[in-house]
């Protein structure tokens, strides 16, 4: 995960040790996804890109191995 670390600081800020804020465009975004998409490993890696805004309240899109979680409940962050 190292390599999806190095591409997602070229985009946003680290907050944490596997976690990224991006502020981007949606054209942006398919353009980082698609370069992470090639990096990983889908049957042991996993993306979570949450998108924010009125626009995209509660939107999360998962790619990879572990499921993602229910937006309906709480979510601690």
């Amino acid at each position: 995960m190292r390599k999806v670390a190095k591409q997602c600081v070229n985009y946003g800020r680290r907050v944490q040790n596997s976690v990224f804020e991006c502020e981007m465009d949606a054209a942006k975004c398919r353009e980082v996804k698609a370069i992470l998409e090639k990096i990983i490993d889908v049957n042991k890696d996993s993306l979570r890109f949450y998108y924010l805004g009125n626009n995209y309240k509660n939107k999360v899109e998962h790619i990879g191995v572990k499921e993602s979680v229910d937006m309906k409940g709480v979510l601690i962050m």
